[in-house]
């Protein structure tokens, strides 16, 4: 096992004013300029924004001490929400040492979109209702700023509508990924092997542990365009330098760009490779993505194809299939044809029938 210690980088640090205006366009310019140059930033937490992150993680912990087979009974076979259990996801072919439970929009069973089929929705499996409160909270809380920052990115890439991304995620599909890594052992210190987020935009937290390492955009590496099929940044680059540990700081969110955000401009803000190395004491994190809307359409800045377009229902339920295949989830999708519900609802939005896209 590699026991070099990593190289220690200060991320540039901002803080957001509390509502966003065409004035902030110099900050939004620095945000961009820092992600162009390291791939991501870190921004202050207030009080209030740190509370709710550490009655997350004190949640998260109380949830991850409990025996596995209660943990295992959190699935359901309607949302990709619910618990998953270390080993149970692989990156690249090989198995990740994260456990992980999975909070994606709560809809009620007798909801309109569940009784029809469409993929993906349903309620969450909550463990309890103070889990669930506290999950709920944190997500209310990052989900603002998420708002906030991509009002900031708009800005900073040079668009004169600072809402050109936030009307794409009214309503938006956010979700999270509330992890716990176990400590290293004597041959493995794998916790999530390389890859990128497949959403529009990461808002991270974790603890005092570390083990968070990311890719800054390097000149003339090619990126994979994970929403194409067959191309994937999975496992790519995993032992190549450079990358940059993200030490853990007190009451800061790190951010950086999905997938979904390299499609939608371009290239000119890059999807940001990471990989987690497990430390000497077990981890937790709470990973949160600000996503557009289910039916919603992301089109580049500048598109001129009509067909060139990202249908984020079809590739949420694509991404989490191809990581799941065996999960509950997608054979009960298989079975009632969510796939085909998909598709409608897919076709509808392309004719205009979705009103959260720019």
């Amino acid at each position: 096992m590699n026991s070099d210690k990593p190289t220690l980088t200060p991320l540039r640090t901002f803080r957001l004013p509390s509502a966003v205006t065409r004035t902030d366009r110099p900050l939004g310019e620095a945000l961009v300029s820092a992600w162009q140059s390291d791939g991501i930033f870190q921004i202050h937490a207030t009080p209030a924004q740190q509370a709710a992150t550490e009655r997350a993680l004190a949640a998260s912990r109380a949830f991850c001490a409990r025996p596995l087979r209660e943990k295992a009974a959190h699935v359901s076979d309607l949302t990709y929400s619910g618990y998953v259990a270390s080993g149970e996801e692989e990156t690249a072919g090989e198995k990740d040492g994260s456990e992980i439970f999975t909070v994606c929009p709560d809809i009620p069973a007798d909801d309109p979109r569940v009784i029809d089929h469409w993929p993906c929705h349903g309620p969450t499996p909550w463990p309890s209702a103070d889990y669930a409160d506290a999950m709920t909270d944190y997500m209310t809380t990052v989900g603002e700023l998420g708002h906030r920052l991509l009002q900031l990115a708009a800005l900073g890439l040079g668009l004169t509508d600072p809402d050109h991304f936030t009307r794409l995620t009214a309503d938006g599909w956010h979700h999270m990924r509330v992890l716990r890594f176990p400590p290293a052992d004597a041959t493995s210190e794998r916790g999530i092997g390389a890859h990128t987020d497949y959403g529009l935009l990461v808002i991270a937290a974790q603890d005092d542990v570390g083990g968070l390492y990311i890719r800054p955009p390097v000149p003339g590496e090619e990126r994979g365009r994970n929403w194409l099929p067959g191309e994937s940044m999975a496992g790519r680059y995993e032992d190549e330098e450079p990358w940059t540990y993200v030490a853990p700081v007190p009451s800061v969110f790190t951010v950086f760009p999905g997938d979904i955000m390299q499609f939608m401009t371009g290239g000119a803000l890059l999807s940001t490779p990471h990989k987690v190395r497990l430390a000497a004491r077990e981890r937790y994190t709470l990973a949160y993505f600000h996503e557009p809307a289910f039916n919603a359409v992301a089109r580049p800045l500048a598109a001129t194809d009509p067909a060139e377009h990202i249908h984020y229902g079809t590739h949420f339920t694509s991404m989490f299939r191809r990581c799941y295949p065996d999960r509950v989830t997608t054979r009960r999708m298989d079975e009632e044809g969510g796939l085909k519900v998909l598709a409608r609802l897919r076709e509808e939005a392309l004719r205009g029938g979705s009103t959260a896209r720019p």
